[in-house]
């Protein structure tokens, strides 16, 4: 669903580290009761109208109770479901520990990964000298030549599908590996822009005042992470590290244009490079990031690969170097001594998003290994937590939603024949994995000590970047996961028209064996509406059934559909999420035709699911009050204020108080909670948006 990016982790203690073993943390005291309806009924506030604020109806009595915790920036049903998984992850560490694994086996790497991260006293000891090779190849630099040798071998794979578009990492450049636009039959690498500090170009350009502030505590983070180094000059190096920093912003794409999938079709020969991104010595570099044997690399972001290109050449090489060097520490911040891990929570968890609290050392080993070491974790996961009765049960749920998206193009009265068979051929064709992948990844080769914390983690991007590259000479795989099966979230694959839900988000409240039909359509169905609307969402829209990059729409059908799309920009441009921010419906376009399509689709199915017969009522609710509130309930949602900025300004998802409001739009939430015209959320039938 795209989501929050929590990346949930199972990890394992080592039996040598005696402060390895996380506490025991009582979650279910964080879930409110339900009662036989699946609704949280007393977090339901009844003295405000469903038709002015449907969010504070279905939460507002949860929203005056509910407290963030310390360590977290926002809380929710996401932060719930999250923290069972941590839970059940801890437990799997314990056993790990106990179980005295053989040196080489998964179950070691992950306790060997868990007690390096742990083991405070050894990362203190040795202070910067995990991290020296990098500091003294980075000295090193001496030419323009060697500055491209070292960003090509810092060269890492982005992994997450969802963000391709925009590669989240310290390093200038991102690679993302998948089959060809134009061709579904052939992997390539794709060359995306990165090379902030902060979360996107707007931090550094934009004029409001928050942003300025928070660029000046920037600043004096990056001098403060300097000056702890023992670098000389660190506020003038802090200073023109900003400066830089802010010319590459400049030369980025938005999120909106990065979103833009034609504008990503730009396949270069190798060769064309250095005439058509002049600056970078693009020779040494690809080579040093094992791309030169390459015949094409697809440019993502044009100017923004342009741009960069160009000011390796134009900026100073000191700057450069000192560019990177502070780049290296604040990669590396969360497994260096103390005082950098402290000095990094202070930017990036309090000033960027209004977290009091560092989250326990436990949490974030718990966080680190499974990044590292994802598919090993999930395996011992699935086999405790996630039983093939709720496979089965998924499975089935999607199969009836997949079967009302298919009855529901047969009667959009508003396409043609034409655009009609072949949007029926793509949800024929859609793979629908559930729970964890066919195949599991083999970390055989991956090295993990138990002493050595940055080490591993290094080793682990390493891999994971190699793993990336060998794609280039295999045949594509159309049944890839993108996310680990204990991760609380869920994915569709335009280029694979494929869909991803991993066994951690299968539980209550988005799904519950036990629970009423309707709840677990409203929630979970909704999830897996979602996932399947975003095959013909905006971007979605633009893949055919193989995944290739094609129109497959009649002039007339694709001129309505963006003209419905138009219509939920304008809705979500209305939105104030802070005084004076405003959420950009454009960005977050993707995302909220999700919603409304999903919404729409699952309850559908919900309808037909009942075969012909009334709903029950429960709870002193009607089967369509239920559905509707379970996914109100689903996006409940306290933010602290920064974050909220941070989503708003830097997220594909509008914050989650707007996306219960997509119920405004179906026609049949009216007839459950009669809102009334004059009422803020009331559309008449001719401005409620229907798009799928």
């Amino acid at each position: 669903m795209r989501q929050f990016r929590w990346i949930l982790t199972a990890a394992a203690l080592a039996s040598t580290c005696a402060l390895a073993t996380p506490p025991v943390v009582p979650v279910a005291a964080q879930a409110p009761a339900r009662g036989p309806s699946g609704i949280d009924l007393a977090g339901i506030d009844h003295s405000v109208l469903p038709g002015n604020d449907f969010d504070n109806y279905a939460n507002g009595n949860w929203k005056k109770t509910a407290e963030i915790p310390a360590d977290r920036s926002s809380t929710g049903i996401f932060l719930q479901v999250f923290l069972k998984a941590e839970q059940r992850n801890a437990d799997l560490i314990k056993a790990a520990a106990a179980s005295n694994a053989p040196a080489g086996s998964d179950e070691r790497k992950i306790a060997d990964y868990y007690a390096a991260f742990m083991d405070e006293a050894t990362i203190e000891k040795r202070g910067l000298a995990p991290l020296q090779p990098e500091l003294k190849q980075i000295d090193a630099i001496a030419s323009r030549a060697d500055l491209a040798r070292v960003l090509g071998s810092g060269l890492r794979a982005d992994v997450d599908p969802v963000n391709a578009t925009n590669f989240e990492t310290e390093h200038l450049f991102g690679l993302f590996v998948s089959h060809g636009l134009d061709d579904a039959t052939h992997n390539i690498p794709y060359l995306l822009q990165g090379g902030l500090g902060m979360p996107t170009r707007d931090y550094y350009l934009s004029d409001d005042k928050d942003m300025v502030a928070t660029r000046e505590k920037y600043q004096a983070y990056v001098a403060a992470l300097l000056k702890q180094a023992g670098v000389a000059d660190s506020d003038a190096k802090a200073k023109a590290i900003l400066e830089l920093e802010t010319k590459i912003a400049k030369a980025q794409v938005d999120i909106v244009d990065s979103q833009d999938i034609h504008k990503a079709n730009n396949p270069w020969p190798l060769g064309s490079f250095a005439k058509n991104a002049p600056g970078l010595d693009w020779n040494t570099y690809f080579k040093a990031a094992g791309l030169d044997q390459q015949k094409i690399i697809d440019v993502w972001q044009l100017p923004g690969i342009k741009g960069l290109s160009a000011l390796t050449a134009s900026e100073p090489l000191q700057t450069w170097k000192d560019y990177l060097t502070f780049h290296a520490l604040n990669e590396s911040a969360s497994l260096l001594p103390k005082a950098y891990a402290d000095l990094s929570f202070g930017f990036y968890g309090q000033t960027l998003s209004g977290t009091p609290k560092q989250r326990d050392r436990w949490k974030r080993a718990i966080a680190s290994t499974n990044v590292a070491l994802g598919d090993a974790v999930g395996q011992i996961y699935v086999k405790k937590y996630f039983p093939a009765s709720s496979k089965q049960e998924v499975e089935q749920m999607v199969k009836n939603i997949l079967a009302a998206f298919d009855e529901r193009v047969d009667h959009l009265d508003w396409m043609t024949p034409a655009t009609r068979q072949k949007a029926k051929a793509k949800i024929a064709s859609i793979r629908v994995s559930v729970g964890y992948p066919d195949t599991w990844r083999n970390y055989g080769t991956l090295d993990i000590r138990a002493d050595d914390a940055l080490g591993n983690q290094q080793r682990a991007k390493k891999y994971e970047y190699e793993h990336q590259l060998a794609k280039l000479s295999q045949p594509v795989d159309r049944g890839e996961w993108w996310m680990t099966p204990q991760t609380v979230n869920a994915v569709n694959l335009p280029l694979q028209n494929a869909l991803n839900f991993p066994a951690a988000i299968l539980e209550a409240p988005f799904f519950d064996p036990k629970a009423d039909a309707a709840a677990n359509y409203g929630s979970i169905g909704a999830v897996i509406g979602h996932e399947i609307s975003h095959s013909f969402d905006n971007l979605g829209a633009e893949f055919d059934a193989q995944g290739n990059l094609a129109n497959w729409w009649t002039p007339e059908d694709q001129a309505h559909f963006k003209a419905a799309g138009q219509k939920l920009v304008e809705q979500f441009n209305a939105y104030e999420a802070l005084p004076g921010l405003h959420v950009n419906g454009q960005q977050t376009l993707g995302e909220n035709i999700a919603d409304l399509s999903g919404l729409t689709i699952a309850y559908a199915a919900y309808q037909k699911s009942l075969g012909g017969k009334p709903a029950p009522v429960i709870d002193g609710l009607t089967g369509d009050q239920r559905f509707f509130l379970a996914f109100g309930q689903s996006w409940r949602e306290k933010i602290r204020d920064a974050a909220l900025r941070q989503r708003v300004i830097s997220n594909e998802h509008a914050p989650g108080r707007f996306r219960a409001q997509t119920v405004r739009n179906l026609d049949a939430w009216y007839d459950a909670f009669q809102p009334k015209p004059g009422e803020t959320l009331y559309l008449a039938p001719a401005d409620r948006v229907k798009i799928w």
